[in-house]
């Protein structure tokens, strides 16, 4: 009896060591949730320009179309812009001769490099970044990128997020987005749903924060140079959660994926973290700072920064490029956003180009659109270029008569 007992006891004992290596399955009933519903794509047309709208005192047009999946941009030399295109795994010079904002010469200067993505430049290099690689090149006065190096090949696979992104911050670092390898995965790689940080003096990386899903979109506030991101809730949970979330993002900072998501909302359909409970798990991550409604995208997110033409107070705020849903019950985003900050905080919304989702097919309830931001360059004469992957167009917008 004795030796039964004792078995007894050492497999409930060892059940337990598993469980609390492993974590213990969610308690509550709960369900996976896909609402399917994609808006209807229609090409892009000369007249569709008239559809859009922007606030008072702005104005929009085609500064260029027919260029494929556009995606991440950053102004070249001479009021030219660079973009880059995942899919043709190609870079882009755009070239505006004239200065009337509009494209009239187009420029390969990258090729081949593959599922090249993020985009940023300094101290007269543009440096590139794929899936797994960050490359620099030097770039001459007419735009020409000549002289590749490759600074990092490791990064780590993104799965169904390669896509980078990459900004250098006021401390002279350089920093990588790299999102989760699923769409709701604990990851064991710890470099991935994370901001890492690389050191240019040596190409060496570290973890800057954790728990950010997929943050494509982030820049650093003119003024207080914190850093902050747009991360993409996941899908499968229904059409209003999770949202998506504003974060300031900070060293050593865990935002709470795959567990937590907004304001520390717990995700009840998580299994408990090894030795804790989601809810105490949560005590210790990052709240958002601004929760926006869920499934819309984000892609791009840029501050304007000290640039001209713009309007009084337009410095510290930034846009937002909502690519739009597909996992909800009613399509949502399909536009520009502008994040309204004071005090170095944001504090508000306001749209900024709207227009691309149209009522569509009414017999089928089903929308359409003729858009899907991605990519935003804010230039140094204040004019915000918007690239739309769906149709291969880029958009300028301006201030009336600037």
């Amino acid at each position: 009896m004795l030796r039964k007992f004792i078995l007894l006891f050492c497999c409930f004992a060892f059940t337990e060591h598993l469980m609390a290596q492993r974590g213990i399955p969610p308690r509550k009933k709960t369900a996976t949730r896909h609402v399917t519903k994609y808006a209807q794509h229609l090409d892009f047309l000369p007249p569709m320009v008239k559809l859009l709208k922007v606030p008072a005192g702005w104005e929009v047009k085609a500064a260029a179309a027919g260029l494929g999946k556009v995606r991440m941009m950053f102004p070249g030399p001479n009021g030219s812009v660079y973009v880059t295109r995942r899919d043709g795994a190609d870079v882009l010079l755009l070239k505006d001769t004239n200065g009337d904002h509009e494209f009239d010469e187009v420029v390969t200067v990258v090729y081949p490099f593959k599922t090249v993505h993020g985009i940023t430049g300094k101290d007269g290099y543009i440096y590139l970044c794929s899936n797994h690689e960050l490359r620099r090149y030097k770039m001459q006065s007419d735009g020409a990128l000549t002289d590749m190096e490759v600074l990092i090949n490791d990064l780590p696979n993104g799965g169904q997020h390669p896509n980078r992104t990459i900004a250098f911050g006021p401390d002279g670092m350089l920093y990588i987005s790299v999102g989760t390898l699923c769409n709701d995965c604990k990851e064991a790689e710890p470099e991935l749903a994370s901001m890492l940080q690389v050191d240019p003096a040596t190409w060496k990386r570290t973890i800057y924060a954790t728990g950010l899903r997929n943050t494509i979109g982030f820049d650093f506030h003119p003024q207080t140079g914190e850093l902050w991101g747009m991360d993409n809730g996941a899908d499968g949970k229904g059409s209003r959660w999770p949202p998506e979330e504003l974060n300031q993002i900070t060293k050593d900072g865990n935002y709470g994926y795959p567990l937590v998501y907004g304001n520390r909302v717990v995700d009840q359909s998580r299994e408990d973290p090894a030795g804790d409970t989601k809810e105490e798990f949560a005590k210790n991550t990052e709240p958002s700072v601004m929760n926006l409604p869920a499934h819309q995208a984000p892609i791009e997110f840029r501050f304007f920064g000290n640039v001209n033409n713009i309007p009084a107070g337009y410095s510290d705020d930034a846009l937002v490029c909502w690519h739009g849903s597909w996992n909800r019950s009613k399509p949502h985003g399909f536009k520009v956003q502008r994040i309204i900050y004071e005090n170095g905080k944001p504090v508000g919304t306001e749209d900024f180009l709207t227009g691309f989702l149209k009522p569509g097919f009414l017999m089928f309830k089903r929308k359409a659109r003729f858009g899907r931001p991605a990519g935003l360059a804010i230039m140094p004469d204040g004019v915000v270029y918007v690239s739309d992957d769906a149709n291969g167009v880029i958009y300028a917008v301006k201030q009336t008569g600037k």
